[in-house]
């Protein structure tokens, strides 16, 4: 896994994160994440250095446990 940081990716879990900025065909719309509320605590374990350049994915924003297949 390369260290650079894919902003498509949940900076927790690296699962798609469906950003709607990172997607050339929808960057000049909102993203989902516009319009909700984000789990504090989740935005706390993002590390500083990740922060503010790519999106949760709607399950680490709403804190949720991963999904277990």
């Amino acid at each position: 896994m390369s260290d650079a940081l894919d902003p498509t990716r949940c900076p927790l879990c690296w699962q798609s994160n469906q950003c709607g900025q990172s997607d050339p065909t929808t960057a000049d719309q909102p993203c989902w994440c516009f319009g909700v509320e984000i789990d504090t605590q989740s935005l706390e374990r993002i590390p500083s250095s990740e922060r503010g350049k790519a999106c949760l994915c709607a399950r680490c924003a709403r804190a949720e446990p991963p999904e277990t297949t």
